[in-house]
């Protein structure tokens, strides 16, 4: 199996020993797994990477898993395989309420989780052609691939210009601070490499970049991306 036919998982659990054996039995059987141990980790995992599907725990410390599901599904339909110790009938009715597409209850036998993911992966792929894409004028941007394009010739960018782009358009509307951006982009100088890097990239996206309509300045919280 070719390296881009692989799926890549994210799994969601604060039991490092857990985390740990999925990780390595998922990837034994030809899937790319990254992981989070909390739902902050997860979501910088989200913004930056693409995925074919999560496996999320539901009792984490912070943030539970019921309300990190409500909120990823607020934004996408990734499939969603919820981890859980509770089985009765309304914790399961719950979780499917809350965004879950499959529900497996410790202990489980990592067989029967695999078959699962590979029905979710199945049910799933209907939904691919709903790749993410943002218009920007004249301008398009393929968020998985962080391809720009200007009708059908390629824009050029940065690797940093397009991280940038990329955790933009994953959550179009959504301010995002210059702490947050240099997490996310990679980008080395501090704040004012976030700034130089937004000027670039205004003068690629903008009709007028002195006056952007798109990557627009939220004064006292940073940057948000507005696609038509």
């Amino acid at each position: 199996m070719m390296g881009h036919d692989l799926h890549h998982v994210l799994v969601v659990d604060d039991d490092d020993r857990l985390r740990g054996l999925l990780a390595r039995y998922l990837g034994d059987h030809g899937f790319l797994v990254a992981t989070a141990a909390s739902a902050a980790e997860a979501r910088t995992r989200l913004a930056t990477l693409a995925f074919d599907a999560m496996i999320l725990d539901l009792m984490m410390p912070g943030e539970h898993g019921l309300d990190f599901a409500t909120s990823v599904r607020k934004q996408s339909n990734l499939p969603i395989l919820m981890l859980t110790a509770m089985g009765e009938a309304e914790d399961r009715i719950s979780g499917l309420e809350r965004g879950a597409d499959d529900y497996l209850v410790k202990p489980f036998d990592p067989r029967e989780l695999l078959l699962r993911m590979q029905n979710l992966l199945k049910r799933g792929s209907a939904q691919s052609s709903d790749v993410p894409t943002v218009r920007l004028g004249r301008l398009t941007f393929d968020v998985e691939r962080s391809e720009l394009r200007d009708d059908d010739a390629p824009v050029r960018l940065t690797s940093v210009e397009a991280a940038l782009l990329q955790a933009l358009a994953r959550q179009p509307g959504v301010a995002f601070n210059r702490e947050d951006l240099i997490a996310l982009t990679g980008a080395s100088g501090g704040d004012r490499a976030v700034d130089v890097q937004v000027t670039r990239l205004r003068r690629k996206i903008e009709v007028d970049p002195r006056e952007p309509r798109y990557l627009q300045t939220v004064r006292g919280r940073g940057y948000v991306l507005k696609p038509d």
